[in-house]
């Protein structure tokens, strides 16, 4: 009896053994992980993520790596930027031993809970600076079509296409643009097939012989014209970006904001023979427009200098194009003036001695633009059809007389040019400059001369007429006391009158005129 109990209680021993096994088993098969933990407090967590569990850690560290490794996932299952909510909290639970999840079971929960926060999706996007304009597109291939775009304008034969390229330079991701000529690319193929091909002493014979041959000049028709280059006048620099659908531009739109041709102001230097009507001509600006954008312009009539700047407008895209073009062409041509210098005679006189007849060539030049703004003429080949006749002209050499204000101080009262009548008998036209001053201010000879007038005047009241050996006349009116006489010579600054208030007057002043060729010009624009 006792062995049968015996032999019973060892069996079921083993049974236990083997239950116990079993159950070790299963744990390590249905549980993630298992960790002994110590008895510290809180020492096992619930993680939550946008408030739904995602698992179990006993290391808080652990969550932050798996919640990065999560963000990577969403990330890699689109070319969009995703952005989601990932708000993080824990529970704490103090226990002597645990179950924890496995870092991959916590990220794979995470994911799926970031993908069902998703707030909003960025798009990539290719942000185009060009200076101080900048538009985003949607990809790499409108950024491409909008920069060809550009070039076309002035490329008929689609010769020149744009690429972008990575610039090594910088610590972003910039792509830089690069204009290649297909032409040239063709050729340099070419060649370089040739030299594969032409290996030897032959070829090295004709490099030779091609070496010495006299050079021959060029006939017209051995020019190869059209576009020679092509590059953007503007720094272009292309940016990834990630933006909202509404921050992107259409290619249609953008390629009407950069390539529309806009006012932009621009510095004009005055040259000889300009005139303010030309000026305003050349540069397609109306005359109007042109005197009110420059403030030292009063009028049709203001005086300019060689040397002057002017403020004009030319029509500019934003993207502008710099181009060189081989072209023949035939034009009349006027040759260089020829100045005879006359001692005896003031620069301002001049006599012409030969009239000009124009000449007739034929052209081929390198022409340079901006857009489709002139730079550069580099003639290349020219041959006279029949010689131009010049232009001969006499001219004075002494420095002309110059010119001083007329009073010591006062306030000018009328302009030169269109005013409103002042009173009845007053013209609307001001041939003068007027300076309201006190009755009995002296009046001074503004440049040295003779008296050709002194004493009453009709509606310039009392005044005096003095000629200058330029061949010019200054006028002096409405004054009070006239104290020199016909005839007389007078010195710069020397004392004629005293201002007065006399004629077709509105108040005590100084009416002062400067002719030139018997024609009234703006004073101001000779006294010095």
């Amino acid at each position: 009896m006792m062995k049968l109990f015996t032999r019973h209680y060892k069996k079921m021993r083993i049974a236990y053994i083997k239950i116990a096994a079993l159950a070790i088993f299963a744990a390590i098969l249905f549980f993630p992980s298992y960790q002994e933990l110590e008895y510290t407090g809180n020492n096992i967590f619930t993680v939550y993520l946008n408030g739904t569990r995602v698992g179990i850690v006993g290391d808080p560290g652990q969550v932050e790596r798996c919640l990065i490794a999560a963000r990577k996932r969403l990330a890699a299952t689109s070319d969009e930027l995703v952005l989601a909510d990932s708000e993080l909290s824990y529970e704490g639970t103090e226990v002597l031993w645990g179950t924890v999840d496995d870092a991959s079971v916590i990220t794979s929960n995470m994911t799926t809970v970031l993908r069902g926060s998703v707030k909003e999706t960025l798009n990539r996007s290719y942000t185009v600076k060009i200076n101080e304009y900048t538009v985003n597109l949607a990809s790499t291939e409108e950024v491409l079509a909008l920069l060809q775009a550009s070039i076309n304008k002035y490329d008929d034969e689609n010769e020149y296409y744009v690429d972008l390229v990575l610039d090594g330079e910088r610590e972003l991701n910039v792509l830089t643009t690069q204009i290649y000529s297909a032409v040239e690319q063709q050729e340099e193929e070419e060649a370089a097939e040739e030299v594969m091909t032409s290996v030897g002493i032959s070829a090295a014979l004709d490099e030779m012989f091609a070496d010495i041959e006299p050079a021959v000049e060029k006939d017209f028709s051995d020019y190869d014209l059209g576009l020679k280059s092509l590059e953007f006048g503007d720094t272009v620099e292309v940016v990834e970006s990630y933006l909202q659908d509404y921050e992107i531009t259409s290619l249609s739109q953008a390629i009407e904001e950069v390539t529309k041709e806009q006012e932009k102001e621009q510095i004009y230097e005055v040259v000889s023979g300009d005139t303010l009507s030309q000026i305003a001509e050349k540069n397609e600006i109306p005359l109007a427009d042109l005197i009110a954008m420059n403030e030292t312009i009063e009028n049709e009539n203001s005086m300019i200098r060689v040397g002057d700047e002017l403020i004009v407008t030319v029509p500019e895209p934003e993207l502008s194009v710099e181009r060189t073009e081989e072209v023949y062409y035939e034009e009349d041509y006027e040759a260089d003036i020829i100045y005879v210098d006359n001692d005896d005679w003031y620069t301002t006189q001049t006599q012409t001695l030969q009239e000009p007849s124009a000449g007739h060539r034929m052209v081929v030049a390198n022409v340079s633009y901006r857009n489709n703004e002139e730079l550069v003429r580099d003639i290349l080949k020219e041959e006279i059809t029949y010689e131009a006749v010049p232009k001969i002209v006499e001219r004075g050499t002494k420095i002309p007389p110059t010119y001083i204000k007329p009073i010591s101080g006062g306030r000018q009262s009328s302009g030169f040019g269109r005013r409103r009548a002042p009173t009845r008998g007053a013209s609307s036209y001001h041939k003068g400059i007027d300076w309201a001053t006190p009755v009995g201010t002296a009046v001074m000879a503004s440049s040295a001369g003779t008296v050709a007038k002194a004493g009453w005047g009709s509606g310039y009241g009392y005044v005096v007429y003095i000629n200058h050996a330029d061949g010019r006349q200054t006028r002096y009116g409405h004054l009070s006391k006239v104290l020199v006489s016909q005839g007389q010579t007078v010195s710069q600054g020397q004392k004629i009158a005293l201002s007065g208030n006399t004629g077709v007057s509105t108040g005590p002043h100084v009416h002062f005129e400067i002719l030139i060729n018997g024609s009234q010009v703006n004073p101001l624009n000779y006294l010095n």
